[in-house]
């Protein structure tokens, strides 16, 4: 994530905000030119020239601080809309919940617009198209509840709004012996399968694909079924970036690609505070140096991203244990993930 100023008063904002705090300027973001635009507190729209935006209509709602070209003749954003299924707003719990989600998931979408992966098209192939489902459990007649099961089905992918309540999320942590489990990392994770089958599936990626990865066609709940029963093999550690990773190919696959998205975006928040080793320049409004105009997201190599990503995270789980916090990245990346990873790079890259 990069770093925001005030196009009015140059005040540092960040990527949530809706109002500078020193101008009081009504701040809104525009995703396709990653930059913050600023109106008065009694207009309407924002404007970058001819062009007019509106809010998205979930601004009012979740505080969305994403705006919509005139032009496109839409009433959500290019997040917002790709939510196809919200929560039971009568319950103040759940709005706060999804407005959380969401939150998180324009951080997503924040990266797959600087990869250029592409979303879909809602309206004329909304069967490919990426889309969202965040529901909460619902109790039956009989006293027990319907739980609602995070997961992915060609593009839908569902999240249980539950996973929005920091208790209830860190209980599921224990429980599933995880490191940490985050939203980002949910979304991140599950985006995994999308691409896996746009860029993976029957393409000549695949074979160099189960060559890493192993075989996608094993059974897949037969697979889940042995993870849950018996966990991990011994020395996982030294092949996976998880336990999890060792259930399946498929989730090998998704949960490296979201390390790789955490990597790309934890370098680039990095080089914008100058915490990277590079400097960065003056002002708020450009890239820092040592990568290319398009930052970490940009880099053509796959070596220089870990060359400064491992020092990192080195220091910043110092960091963390001097103030009594637990590792900031609890995570050992051998050369086998390093390829995984590497593979994931390619990917992406090669379709850019």
């Amino acid at each position: 994530m990069r770093r925001y100023a005030c196009p009015n008063c140059a005040n540092e904002v960040h990527f949530r905000n809706t109002e500078c705090v020193s101008c009081h300027s009504r701040l809104g973001y525009v995703p396709a030119r990653d930059q913050m635009f600023s109106t008065g507190a009694d207009d309407s729209q924002w404007h970058d020239g001819a062009t007019a935006y509106n809010a998205c209509a979930n601004r009012p709602v979740i505080s969305c601080n994403w705006l919509v070209a005139e032009e496109e003749a839409e009433e959500h954003c290019l997040s917002c809309r790709h939510t196809l299924v919200i929560p039971d707003l009568s319950s103040g719990e759940n709005r706060d919940h999804w407005a959380a989600l969401e939150e998180a998931k324009r951080r997503l979408f924040y990266s797959i617009e600087k990869f250029r992966l592409g979303v879909g098209d809602l309206v004329n192939e909304p069967d490919t198209a990426l889309r969202f489902e965040f529901k909460a459990d619902v109790p039956s007649r009989d006293g027990k509840t319907k739980r609602v099961l995070t997961g992915h089905d060609h593009g839908l992918i569902t999240i249980n709004v539950a996973e929005a309540d920091d208790p209830i999320r860190e209980k599921y942590r224990k429980a599933m012996g995880e490191p940490y489990r985050t939203l980002i990392g949910h979304f991140r994770h599950e985006i995994g399968h999308y691409y896996w089958d746009h860029l993976v599936w029957n393409t000549p990626k695949l074979e160099p694909y189960r060559a890493i990865f192993g075989d996608e066609r094993e059974d897949y709940g037969e697979a889940l079924k042995r993870h849950y029963e018996k966990g991990a093999p011994a020395g996982w550690e030294a092949t996976h970036v998880s336990s999890y990773a060792c259930a399946h190919s498929w989730e090998d696959f998704a949960e490296t690609w979201a390390h790789y998205f955490h990597i790309v975006d934890g370098l680039e928040t990095a080089g914008w505070y100058g915490l990277d080793g590079h400097t960065p320049d003056a002002g708020l409004h450009r890239t820092p140096g040592g990568w290319s105009d398009a930052g970490p997201y940009g880099a053509a190599e796959f070596k220089p991203l870990m060359d400064a990503w491992v020092p990192l995270t080195v220091a910043m789980n110092a960091m963390n244990r001097s103030i009594g916090l637990g590792d900031f990245y609890p995570f050992v990346l051998s050369d086998t993930i390093f390829a995984k990873l590497e593979f994931i790079h390619g990917l992406i890259h090669d379709r850019r």
